[in-house]
């Protein structure tokens, strides 16, 4: 199914975070980790933005953080920071200290070239993550698909779903480091975003402006960028 740059921001947003009945964020969207949303998400399309906030900073904060975000320009280079990111910093600030802020493009895969040299994670194969991804190997049934790429009988480089809805999926991707720069991590993802294409769900593949290298990923597979993500916690 297709959807729209601002369709998939809102998807997106669902994806990453468990919503209240208020939709306000509750929680990473990970069910074997319990970790907090950020206090403050803003994303941003050429078509509009979305903001969300934590459920419990007080009412008078999340007042205010709705009001500044809603008047948040919609900007046509999506590498200008938002317009008030100084104001939602220092209001935070003062709420309790910054604990992290993160900010990247967010893309979507489009339909891509059958991987080569992968391997799809099933049962039957599943020791394949022993050595290298013992944490994806005993959250196998959640992060699945898993796709790897495997010299001398392991895995080095894997792909899997690191948040998902019914209908996208976000990719998570680490090569084993002694490995990098041999194209597995895009030969993973490749497998990867097919298997979750053949599940009528949409692959998306989020970063940080500052890993160059994610984002090179992104470009050698023709990743469509449609949105950029920016969080403060």
């Amino acid at each position: 199914m297709n959807y729209s740059d601002f369709e998939l921001l809102q998807l997106q947003a669902y994806a990453l975070y468990v919503h209240d009945a208020n939709n306000r964020l509750l929680r990473v969207n990970e069910s074997d980790f319990d970790d907090p949303a950020p206090r403050f998400f803003l994303a941003r399309t050429v078509a509009g933005n979305i903001w969300r906030i934590r459920y419990d900073l007080p009412d008078d904060l999340a007042t205010e953080l709705e009001r500044l975000a809603a008047t948040e320009p919609v900007v046509h280079d999506l590498h200008e920071p938002p317009y008030h990111i100084a104001k939602y910093t220092e209001w935070l600030h003062q709420h309790a200290p910054l604990i992290n802020t993160d900010t990247g493009p967010a893309y979507y895969l489009p339909e891509l070239d059958p991987p080569t040299g992968t391997v799809t994670v099933k049962p039957e194969n599943m020791t394949l993550l022993q050595t290298n991804y013992p944490y994806t190997l005993s959250t196998l049934d959640e992060r699945a698909p898993v796709v790897v790429v495997v010299e001398h009988g392991v895995a080095v480089a894997a792909c899997y779903t690191a948040r998902s809805t019914t209908r996208v999926a976000e990719a998570g991707v680490y090569t084993i480091e002694t490995y990098r720069g041999h194209g597995y991590a895009a030969e993973t993802v490749r497998g990867w975003a097919e298997a979750i294409r053949a599940t009528s769900r949409v692959p998306l593949y989020s970063t940080s402006w500052a890993n160059k290298a994610s984002q090179a990923v992104a470009m050698k597979l023709g990743a469509v960028q449609y949105g950029v993500d920016f969080s403060i916690t």
